[in-house]
């Protein structure tokens, strides 16, 4: 990206809006509520022939440091104070407020490129709140309606003239391009006897999920060595799935900061269901996802049902037991939360389950180390010769069931996809095969070939029968 933007001004005005505009994705939350947006949350835009990465603010509320409100503004001085350039976003609807000319304020002392912005232009009687904002004496407005993509060319015309052509069009340096599959294989290699490496180098996603309130943006923070997440005392800060990126060992780390989420029956307003639907796009986007469970009160019903959805869903699951400086007899509580894991969770058995403390950084390290051996395991593949004479062999230890008087038989077995392992075994009758089996076969998958704590799919598939469809002789 050429240079970086900074969206701000006070709620309500359409920030969010034209964030999602610009980057052409409805990646930012938007509601008429003010105040939705908290975090600051950067993106990758592209306005005509402009490339450029745009952060989207909280709106300005003016309040003490110590509030919510307070801690939000300071997420918007940081956004200011990393951008090359300010879109000031004024509501041209509603006119001008106290709030605006604070910033107007601000925005002039900082002495930064500033392009004003009069956004809602298309409504009737915009013209009087347009004609108010040269009064904050940052140059001539710019009408745009983010909600219908008009003064779109306008905008690009009046960020090129703040910051300058050289700036807006650096010279452009020819890199090899390297195509980067972020999805992975997931078809079979032609190869019986192939088992590919595991590729350390590629650049790992992993979404942090957990109750409201478990310590996900701490733990975040820690991780990154800066308040770079909106955090405090109080329950559901987090709304937008916000990412972050960040080296661990030389290897890229893409993490995905997610709003609680309560239980379903508790979820009633609309910006809470916006917030819990954006956090299950970011599951479904991850490869690996750490539960991050309140160690002083673990294994509510909502954690074990976001594991259990997490498992569902074919992610790499990792438990993380937060707060530990808050447990006083840790040796203890560590034997329960084992013996718990293994029997509340037996669909993931052998899970990885790491006590830290976001607040103080203690097991930091070691979660990392789990989340990089949990997405190993879940990327692996078996050569279908190793997995034949497995299967023969299991066969001879425990042999299927006789359904109605028939004996089953398994002929057949090989892997058809990784993230996560998927199994296809041919054989007869498939539909007769007792679940039970199948679960026989799924741990013994896990024992023998050293996959602890990852979802494992069995497929069952009728061999075919030469004589199906011939017609029988008179």
């Amino acid at each position: 990206m050429n240079f970086t933007v900074a969206i701000v001004g006070r709620p309500n005005v359409g920030k969010s809006t034209l964030f999602n505009r610009l980057v052409g994705k409805k990646l930012a939350l938007v509601d008429d509520t003010p105040g939705v947006t908290r975090d600051r949350r950067p993106g990758d835009a592209k306005l005509v022939d402009l490339r450029f990465t745009i952060i989207d603010t909280a709106g300005l509320e003016q309040s003490g440091p110590e509030t919510l409100q307070g801690r939000m503004w300071a997420q918007t001085e940081a956004a200011i104070a990393e951008a090359d350039l300010t879109l000031f976003v004024v509501d041209a609807k509603h006119g001008l407020t106290p709030a605006d000319e604070t910033l107007g304020e601000m925005l002039r002392r900082r002495g930064k490129p500033v392009v004003l912005v009069a956004n809602k232009s298309e409504a009737k009687g915009s013209d009087g709140g347009y004609y108010d904002a040269f009064t904050l004496g940052l140059g001539e407005p710019v009408a745009i309606s983010a909600e219908h993509g008009q003064g779109m060319i306008d905008l690009r015309d009046a960020i090129v003239e703040a910051l300058g052509e050289d700036r807006a069009f650096p010279p452009e340096i020819d890199e090899a391009e390297t195509d980067v599959d972020l999805r992975g294989g997931e078809e079979a290699e032609d190869d019986e006897d192939f088992e590919p490496e595991y590729d350390d180098t590629k650049p790992l996603r992993v979404a942090i999920i957990g109750r409201p309130n478990a310590g996900k943006s701490t733990l975040i923070n820690r991780f990154l060595g800066e308040d770079r997440l909106l955090t405090g005392p109080e329950a559901g800060i987090t709304r937008d799935s916000i990412s972050v990126e960040w080296d661990w060992r030389g290897r890229t780390i893409k993490m995905f900061d997610t709003a609680g989420m309560r239980k379903k029956a508790r979820v009633q307003e609309k910006l809470e269901k916006l917030s819990v639907a954006d956090s299950l796009r970011s599951i479904r986007f991850a490869e690996a996802v750490v539960i991050v469970f309140d160690a002083t009160i673990p294994f509510e019903k909502q954690d074990l049902q976001l594991a259990d959805l997490v498992i569902r869903e074919g992610r790499a699951p990792i438990l993380a037991f937060n707060k530990w400086d808050l447990v006083e007899d840790p040796q203890a509580l560590l034997a329960d939360l084992r013996e718990k894991t293994e029997r509340l969770l037996p669909q993931a058995r052998g899970i990885r389950a790491v006590p830290i403390s976001g607040q103080t950084g203690y097991g930091l390290d070691k979660l990392m180390q789990s989340i990089i051996d949990t997405d190993k395991v879940w990327n692996r593949r078996i050569s279908t010769a190793k997995l034949n004479r497995w299967l023969d062999h299991q066969q001879v230890q425990h042999p299927p069931p006789a359904v109605s008087g028939r004996r089953l038989k398994l002929k057949y077995m090989t892997q058809v996809k990784a993230r996560p392992p998927g199994f296809m075994i041919s054989c007869t009758r498939p539909e007769a095969v007792p679940e039970s089996y199948i679960r026989y076969l799924t741990n013994g998958l896990r024992n023998d070939f050293q996959m602890p704590g990852v979802p494992i799919r069995i497929h069952l598939r009728a061999s075919e029968n030469p004589f199906e469809n011939r017609k029988k002789r008179k």
